[in-house]
């Protein structure tokens, strides 16, 4: 993983950490760990001198383990920002702020389901069927915090649609959640793949017009995440 001079691993002892060339580094005495969970915090502290940014790659993904910063500069920007949330005024902007996300959200699962619909492209006879599958595809991968391909923005809206398509109609259509899958380099990319293109001939079954049963892979997975939807209903 590349890393610039203030960005490292962590370190195999408490007070170190490690380039990405893996030297092992002491953290400069008086300085302390400000773990992540809030993001004003520590961009504040980022911005406010020297730090060390520790990351750690976890498969794919790149997670924060917390920023090395002096302790007096942590404790000054703590307070400081202690007092500012404080006031009425912070509570206010935070509100409002609140209300533009769920306005902007609303708005972004709307366009998503469109677009979900508009890949989708079923004949006019699955309409109902086309507007049951974008509602559930939207709802598993609009939630902000999902980590879905729906909420990357370095892809069209068409595009993450049809992706989005595609991997729910993996876990819900096929079974790909219970398949024993070789460790091999590829198998799994392998195994998506060729489940993929069997959606993609589902899907265009209703594309065609073409009639489906009860039985048909995508009314039972729609089938099933009804009940279950229910199930959580009854349950709140």
């Amino acid at each position: 993983m590349a890393a610039s001079p203030t960005t490292f691993l962590p370190g195999p002892r408490p007070n170190t950490v490690t380039t990405a060339s893996g030297e092992v580094r002491e953290v400069p005495a008086g300085w302390a760990l400000l773990p992540p969970g809030d993001p004003g915090l520590t961009r504040r502290v980022k911005g406010a001198g020297p730090h060390w940014l520790v990351q750690e790659k976890v498969g794919r993904k790149l997670f924060s383990r917390g920023v090395w910063a002096p302790q007096e500069t942590i404790d000054v920007i703590r307070r400081e920002l202690d007092a500012e949330r404080a006031t009425p005024e912070y509570a206010r902007r935070r509100q409002s702020d609140a209300k533009r996300r769920v306005v902007k959200q609303a708005a972004y699962v709307e366009d998503f389901h469109a677009a979900v619909v508009s890949f989708l492209n079923f004949d006019p006879q699955h309409a109902q069927i086309a507007t049951q599958l974008a509602t559930a595809v939207a709802a598993h991968a609009t939630p902000v915090g999902s980590g879905t391909v729906a909420r990357t923005e370095r892809i069209p809206i068409e595009r993450r649609a049809e992706a989005a398509v595609i991997a729910w109609m993996r876990h819900q259509t096929t079974a790909y959640d219970s398949m024993k899958i070789p460790r091999v380099r590829g198998k799994r990319r392998e195994v998506r793949r060729m489940l993929a293109e069997r959606s993609k001939e589902l899907l265009s079954s209703y594309r065609r017009g073409e009639a489906s049963t009860e039985a048909c892979p995508l009314r039972v997975g729609l089938a099933a995440v009804a009940r279950e939807q229910k199930k959580n209903e009854r349950a709140g």
